[in-house]
């Protein structure tokens, strides 16, 4: 099998990619649910704390949700609405707080008008086109004969902004954790051990998005070099 199987390309570029989303997502989930039972000593849940987050920062307007499911955390900015999960909405433990934090941190991006975030925003539409359509001319153009292999050009273009948006997702995460952070340490919602547990949950988080970034890449390398073995 020349794309789809196991050749010695998948296993230098996509195993080690593979062991690492493993481990980030057992540690995410591993952290999350051991701070999840250490409640914090104010008793702040997680709706407060993401409410207390906006004011701090002056931000005013952003809906509250409850919304089901476990780590479905995030705001939404087409609503400007901030949605937390059963775990976190009436939650009073640390890692509730520090994920409520976290999503109230993109709020304020959106508010402020972080860089970064407007032009992920900006790419969206492009990268969800790219990733729609990129596996569909790459798999064509590996069955054609090789004097077709702009399609798989053509496909690894699409799949190019799929990568450029994990990429500028990077500095838009570690941002609104960075956020979360000074403003859970300069309002006080958590005492010392308390903040240094919110700090290693939206850290074990932040490295799950590390793990798609690399995923990504190697996955684009890849192609790059199949394509070209093709010529």
């Amino acid at each position: 099998m020349y794309f789809w199987g196991y050749d010695l390309t998948y296993f230098i570029f996509m195993i080690p990619c593979l062991i690492l989303s493993i481990y980030c997502s057992a540690k995410v989930n591993s952290t999350f649910n051991k701070y999840s039972k250490v409640a914090n000593k104010r008793g702040i849940t997680g709706a407060q704390a993401a409410y207390q987050v906006l004011t701090a920062n002056g931000v005013t307007g952003v809906r509250i949700e409850l919304v089901s499911g476990k780590l479905t955390d995030h705001f939404d900015p087409r609503t400007n609405t901030i949605r937390l999960s059963e775990a976190v909405y009436n939650n009073t433990s640390v890692a509730a707080v520090g994920v409520a934090a976290h999503e109230a941190g993109h709020a304020v991006q959106h508010a402020q008008d972080y860089l970064p975030n407007k032009i992920r925003s900006a790419i969206v539409p492009v990268a969800n086109i790219g990733s729609k359509l990129s596996w569909i001319f790459i798999f064509i153009g590996f069955l054609l004969p090789v004097q077709y292999n702009f399609v798989i050009t053509l496909g690894i273009i699409f799949f190019s902004f799929s990568v450029l948006f994990t990429l500028v997702t990077l500095p838009v995460e570690f941002d609104a954790s960075k956020r979360a952070l000074a403003t859970i340490q300069g309002t006080n919602l958590l005492y010392n051990d308390e903040y240094t547990g919110a700090k290693k949950t939206l850290s074990a988080a932040a490295m799950t998005y590390v793990a798609a970034a690399a995923t990504a890449i190697a996955q684009l390398l890849r192609l790059i070099l199949l394509a070209n073995r093709r010529r």
